[in-house]
């Protein structure tokens, strides 16, 4: 069985797209990728949404449709490059566009765009999305989603394992050895998204590629201790995070409280910083069994920020998935495939010692495409 999976992240800067086979164990094969680009104008708009305290609703639905174009235009591309047919494709997983989550308050929602029914019709091929809210629903944060496939793909009976993906905001899952232990994993702050926007604002950059600027920098000790002050690293999980939390305005009112703007490099070494001490820091305190760690995430091609964290997390043996059989660029889009493949088998796909969830759920939504390959008799 063949399936899409789509994932855009908080850097807003590609769409990653996969095709995967999945057999009948459940292991999903990678068989195609394709980073899609963002268009610049695209980008700016989600990041300006997912930081914005008033919404034009007029902008969001306009947004909801322009993000849907590209999703279906990097399913198209991905199937050209790859030969594949969408005859072929039993349906794409859709994460979406996350532009707030608010997994905490009276109401609790999060917020993916990227209309699923336009990305059915121009593809043909059923699109499950919507996957969070279900989980959300049933009284969960909606978020991480992807332990449950770390669990399926990467488990081990020998070794007790953590996956750390390195996205805009870090979340680890524990997969114990013992195989009657739950799997478990949470947010455990920024990594990638302060990093970015820093360096947006300082040089027009939409990345500090390697880590560079961060090297040339030192660490402000103050600042990196005000920071990780924060109240969200002492929750104890389940818990979820966002842009919502670590933006530039968080960052900002940490150096006015501490009366100090270091130098931008400084900033940007400090931040990178945060993003490993947070991560290492959860890893020690709420996992302590782990013995190895596997990344995945764009951070894994930041040498500074993965030397930082090899560091913080000492003994403890630091790859990438790359060595448990698939690229780290491409877990979480492989994981929407997936669950996509769950959806519709009518399986759940949370887990609800990750999420806080009541119950395992169902999740997602289900818009059909072409008849062909809809799940729908001709007659229907």
């Amino acid at each position: 069985m063949r399936y899409v999976g789509l994932m855009s992240g908080t850097s807003a800067d590609a769409v990653d797209a996969v095709l995967v086979e999945i057999g009948p164990d459940g292991r999903a094969q990678l068989l195609a990728s394709h980073p899609h680009p963002f268009p610049a104008d695209l980008q700016a708009a989600v990041h300006e949404l997912s930081h914005a305290d008033a919404i034009n609703i007029d902008r969001l639905g306009e947004l909801d449709t322009a993000l849907a174009e590209v999703f279906a235009e990097a399913v198209r591309e991905l199937l050209r490059q790859s030969g594949q047919t969408a005859s072929g494709v039993r349906a794409i997983g859709s994460h979406g566009q996350t532009i707030r989550h608010r997994p905490q308050g009276q109401y609790p929602f999060t917020m993916q765009l990227g209309n699923p029914s336009l990305i059915a019709e121009r593809t043909g091929i059923t699109t499950v999305a919507d996957f969070r809210r279900r989980d959300m629903a049933a009284g969960g944060h909606g978020a991480p989603l992807v332990p449950a496939f770390h669990a399926v793909q990467f488990r081990s009976p020998e070794h007790s394992r953590a996956i750390l993906n390195l996205g805009g905001i870090a979340n680890v899952t524990y997969l114990p050895a013992g195989l009657d232990q739950p799997v478990t994993g949470f947010d455990t702050g920024p990594a990638n998204t302060l990093l970015d926007q820093w360096s947006r604002r300082q040089r027009g950059e939409h990345h500090d590629a390697g880590g560079e600027w961060a090297a040339s920098g030192r660490v402000h000790d103050q600042l990196l201790s005000c920071l990780l002050d924060d109240p969200y690293f002492r929750v104890v999980p389940p818990k979820s995070t966002g842009r919502e939390h670590f933006h530039l305005d968080w960052l900002e009112e940490s150096m006015r409280r501490l009366g100090d703007h270091p130098p931008p490099q400084d900033v940007q070494a400090t931040l990178l910083a945060l993003s490993a001490r947070s991560a290492a820091q959860a890893i020690h305190q709420f996992l302590p069994s782990v013995d190895e760690v596997y990344l995945c995430g764009g951070g894994c091609h930041n040498p500074q920020l993965v030397g930082s964290l090899r560091r913080e997390l000492g003994a403890i043996p630091v790859r990438d998935t790359g060595a448990l059989g698939l690229e780290p660029d491409w877990v979480e889009a492989v994981a929407f495939a997936w669950l996509a493949q769950r959806t519709l088998a009518s399986e759940t796909g949370n887990l609800p010692a990750v999420t806080g969830a009541q119950r395992p759920v169902i999740l997602g939504g289900i818009y059909p495409g072409g008849l062909q390959n809809s799940g729908l008799r001709t007659e229907d």
